[in-house]
């Protein structure tokens, strides 16, 4: 049958990334002093498309994951993965991303009951320049953690009371292949930083101890931020790293917001 997507094509623009995005697939992730659960996530695939080729071949980023879904791998080995995409592919360059939905159980704080915690992450593999002397693969990991913010200036004013709110702090962080960051305790590291952690349940005893802890703990979006940046700085493991803190503010109709991206 005739090969369309090979045929020539004459506008001279190269694509730096062509592939599919939102395939539905069951990835496999390592826990912590657990073992290996398979979980729902959406991929999106990509290879670089030089400028002579009218199109990529669309079937072959799902026949790979699908390859290494039978072998149990996909979401062990990110890298090998998009080596095997690129290869596929005939290309120099690939890109893989999971996102996916991490459940941690977790105990509330005072009467201790347990229930699942649900955090946004994502796998996220580069590679460019394959089979060539300045190839390079960069590897990401990506959580998004919701936690409390009480406002410093609020306390200080106000004759009672403090307003407080959700907030929301992404991370995104990169290190080398033969070292582990571990979902939870990243997760964990974060929640820290913040005026108090979320749970997923909570009783009168509870809550009582998560708002007076916050009210003993005010910060600043800007605490928040710099907060996380110090413990990821003093992680010898990671080589770089990215931070986001949106605080959904109560009283205002419109967000803070701190970013620091460094490495």
């Amino acid at each position: 049958m005739k090969d369309v997507q090979s045929q020539a094509d004459s506008r001279g623009v190269d694509i730096q990334k062509v592939g599919i995005k939102g395939l539905e697939l069951p990835l496999t992730i390592q826990r912590k002093d657990k073992e290996d659960i398979v979980i729902y996530s959406t991929a999106t695939a990509g290879v670089s498309l030089p400028a002579h080729y009218k199109g990529t071949h669309m079937s072959r980023f799902v026949e790979v994951l699908n390859e290494w879904r039978s072998k149990k791998t996909l979401g062990i080995d990110i890298k090998g993965c998009v080596e095997a995409i690129v290869k596929r592919l005939d290309a120099k360059s690939g890109y893989l991303k999971f996102d996916f939905k991490y459940f941690i159980n977790k105990q509330a704080p005072v009467t201790g009951i347990s229930a699942p915690m649900c955090y946004d992450c994502f796998f996220e593999g580069i590679l460019d320049n394959y089979n060539e002397e300045d190839e390079e693969y960069r590897f990401y990991l990506g959580v998004k953690v919701p936690v409390t913010t009480l406002c410093p200036c609020s306390k200080e004013i106000s004759q009672y009371g403090a307003h407080n709110q959700r907030a929301i702090v992404s991370v995104k962080v990169t290190y080398p292949d033969e070292e582990h960051i571990w979902l939870e305790d990243l997760i964990r590291d974060v929640e820290k930083s913040a005026s108090s952690e979320l749970y997923p349940i909570l009783k009168r005893e509870d809550e009582k101890y998560v708002t007076e802890h916050a009210y003993d703990n005010p910060k600043f979006v800007e605490d928040v931020l710099r907060d996380v940046v110090l413990l990821l700085r003093n992680n010898n493991v990671i080589d770089s790293f990215e931070v986001e803190c949106e605080s959904l503010e109560s009283i205002h109709n419109h967000s803070a917001w701190a970013y620091q991206c460094e490495g």
